[in-house]
């Protein structure tokens, strides 16, 4: 059966605090047409400014992802972006009163859930489905990306943290499908050293640093009260940071990623060189 764009069934609104900025924002999910992407308007700003979520628009990819268009951004995407690419979403309108999207738990599972609520609903607009030509590789020290052929969307990640007892190496693959990412990965959060978060939160970098916003380790055990929702939750949010960058390509593809200790930085590199090997179906 050919593949059919899809957006939401209705609207949605929420709101919550952002991570790095540590501020209050309203989000509304707008159904869009077919072909129109997904968009952010930064509606705190004169004339709602919009944003395209695409790799081409990715300046700052440090500790989080951030679109700029001109003057303007909205930074923190991933999380978001993940649960629209793991819920096929091709086109939606995402009016934001501010410029980073709320952190939440520090996982996808929120998003997912805001999505659910509303529901998607598939346009008259057909899709296409992109393809792997050949095998592609980047490394950067000990920082590696491959990318193989494939009937189906996969990613195999190792996560390699020597200098922590608690994490020391996790492995984890899976393919993308919504149900697969419903329950394996969005509910796993974002992770940090103690050692790598104190600095930030002393340099007022980190303006809403709390134990609900994700996972904090410190030696050989989590500091969060309730523990890990699995035990290599870690790996399982890399695998979801993946899924958040690779979406801002903005099209269906399917290809097995492997990657070792890759970050933002490095998955926003690697898109950018994908596209070049990537065809119609």
């Amino acid at each position: 059966m050919p593949l059919k764009q899809k957006t939401l069934k209705k609207e949605v609104v929420f709101h919550g605090k952002s991570l790095f900025i540590g501020q209050d924002v309203v989000v509304r999910l707008i159904p869009a047409s077919p072909n129109t992407g997904i968009i952010f308007r930064r509606t705190d700003l004169p004339g709602m400014p919009s944003i395209s979520a695409k790799t081409e628009q990715v300046r700052d990819a440090t500790r989080c992802t951030k679109v700029v268009e001109g003057e303007h951004s909205v930074q923190t995407i991933e999380h978001f972006m993940a649960a629209v690419r793991a819920s096929e979403i091709d086109n939606l309108i995402v009016d934001i009163s501010g410029p980073e999207m709320p952190i939440f738990d520090g996982s996808s599972q929120p998003f997912m859930q805001m999505i659910d609520e509303a529901g998607l609903v598939e346009q008259a607009e057909g899709k296409d489905l992109y393809v792997l030509d050949q095998p592609f590789s980047w490394s950067q020290g000990d920082t590696y990306l491959i990318a193989l052929p494939a009937e189906e969307y996969r990613i195999s990640y190792t996560l390699h943290y020597p200098q922590s007892p608690y994490l020391r190496s996790q492995y984890y693959s899976c393919v993308v499908k919504p149900d697969i990412f419903r329950t394996e990965i969005a509910p796993c959060r974002t992770f940090t050293l103690y050692q790598e978060i104190a600095p930030l939160i002393e340099k007022g970098l980190l303006k809403n640093a709390a134990l609900d916003c994700g996972v904090v380790i410190d030696g050989e055990k989590v500091l969060n009260p309730e523990g890990v929702r699995f035990p290599d939750e870690m790996v399982r949010h890399k695998i979801l940071d993946i899924i958040g960058d690779f979406a801002l390509l903005g099209c269906t593809f399917n290809a097995h990623l492997i990657a070792i200790k890759t970050g933002h930085a490095a998955n926003h590199t690697v898109a950018k060189e994908l596209r070049k090997f990537l065809r119609k179906k």
